[in-house]
């Protein structure tokens, strides 16, 4: 409910200021989920545990938060993304404390961390469904691309201050206290959240009329003529057309596609720390400055990708801006894993696996604004449902990684990424971006 008449002056776009918190929560939620990479060293020293059952550790968080993004995705249809999100940031603040706190002495303390860690994947499971649903209320389909591009910048902005940050806390105050560090920040970063964010424009009091035109006028329609659109009396919410999302070849394409990006990237969030520092022999100084290196190239790659995919989408068509751009910048990406993984010197390899990161991301508001423009009023669903396949892909990354290197070496753990970027690529050609549910 409007509080305040609504103002007709020119003036500052709330779409873009809540956006851009969106972007500060999405840095939080990295920083809450990749500390553990960097203090994992240490956690497998205080526990006496190897690299694969840290993997273990690594890989809980994500089958927790591939399991809840269908979930989450149908909590913001029927709650809404202000409320969903608040209560989610809470939650993996909770959790985020909860990690710090389980005693290496505990009987089964290696079972407890991996549930506590499964819990908190399943709090942070709505962060991009939620954001997901407010694009789509809330930009013109012209200006999806910039506005996903913005909040997985910080994907790569908390990933990126994540390595020195934490490995700060760590050498002055331990591991334990980067987690407690982690878990008020994101407190905070969510209140703030709350105070400031609506679910719709129509429902913000400082939307201005000349902004409220634009995105009612560029938004899609609701089609009363869809699929399973009965009506729940206590909800007033249309049920969820679920045979027409799982029989979908957009759906399939775009969650197969997103499963290849997750193992990918996650390499880069669970292992790069660990792999210059153990495998290429940096110091863990030396390592956490090169393991920012990627996530500086996601966040360039993330808010350039979403831009130059607008312009291309207006300027020529938007099949090549939205999905021909992402296959080429996933084919690049195989590439540069190759080249990384094989060049000789340390620094040579960190910076080229690291434009690898940036190239990939390059993709990622392509994933977002087409699942957005596809879902309609059920972006949050099916953003929910692709996002889940890249965190199966994640947490096949957790555990296999070690794993392959173990038995292969470390250069065929960046080929078997490689060739999966390879298909998620040519999954991208299934996907017809006109299409809608």
């Amino acid at each position: 409910m409007n509080i305040l008449p609504r103002q007709t002056s020119p003036g500052l776009r709330m779409r873009y200021l809540l956006v851009t918190w969106l972007f500060v929560l999405s840095a939080v939620a990295y920083l809450d989920r990749t500390n553990i990479s960097i203090a994992g060293i240490q956690i497998g020293k205080e526990f006496g545990i190897d690299n694969t059952h840290l993997g273990w550790i690594f890989s809980s968080f994500l089958i927790g938060y591939a399991a809840f993004q269908v979930p989450a995705g149908l909590l913001v249809h029927r709650y809404g993304t202000r409320l969903v999100l608040t209560f989610a940031v809470i939650w993996w603040g909770l959790f985020t404390v909860l990690t710090a706190i389980v005693p290496p002495s505990m009987s089964g303390s290696i079972a407890v961390l991996i549930f506590v860690r499964f819990l908190l994947g399943s709090g942070e499971a709505a962060m991009y469904p939620a954001t997901s649903q407010f694009v789509e209320r809330w930009f013109p389909t012209k200006e999806r691309g910039k506005a996903n591009g913005i909040v997985f910048g910080g994907v790569g902005v908390g990933s990126g201050l994540t390595p020195p940050l934490v490995t700060a806390i760590v050498l002055h105050y331990g591991w334990r206290a980067s987690f407690w560090f982690s878990a008020f920040v994101g407190i905070v970063a969510g209140a703030i959240w709350y105070i400031i964010a609506r679910d719709t424009p129509e429902q913000h009091p400082r939307v201005r009329k000349p902004e409220l035109d634009l995105i009612l006028d560029g938004r899609e329609p609701i089609k009363p003529s869809a699929a399973a659109i009965s009506q729940s009396p206590a909800s007033g919410k249309r049920t969820v057309p679920w045979a027409r999302i799982f029989t979908s070849k957009e759906v399939f394409a775009l969650t197969s596609s997103y499963f290849a990006f997750g193992y990918v990237a996650w390499i880069f969030f669970g292992w790069f720390y660990i792999y210059l520092a153990q495998v290429r022999g940096l110091n863990l100084k030396t390592s956490a400055l090169y393991s920012m290196l990627p996530f500086v190239g996601m966040t360039i790659g993330s808010l350039s990708g979403g831009v130059v995919s607008d312009w291309v989408a207006e300027q020529f068509n938007l099949r090549f801006g939205r999905c021909i751009l992402p296959s080429l910048a996933m084919a690049c990406t195989a590439v540069l894993l190759i080249l990384g993984s094989k060049a000789h010197r340390a620094e040579m390899a960190g910076v080229v696996l690291a434009l690898g990161a940036g190239v990939l991301y390059f993709s990622a508001s392509c994933f977002w604004a087409v699942s957005a423009n596809y879902g309609g009023e059920y972006a949050g669903v099916i953003s929910g449902m692709m996002n889940m396949g890249a965190q199966i892909g994640g947490a096949c990354t957790a555990s296999l990684t070690p794993l392959i290197a173990a038995h292969f070496g470390w250069q065929m753990s960046f080929f078997v990424a490689a060739l999966l970027a390879i298909l998620g690529a040519l999954a991208w050609l299934m996907v017809d971006p006109g299409n809608v549910l």
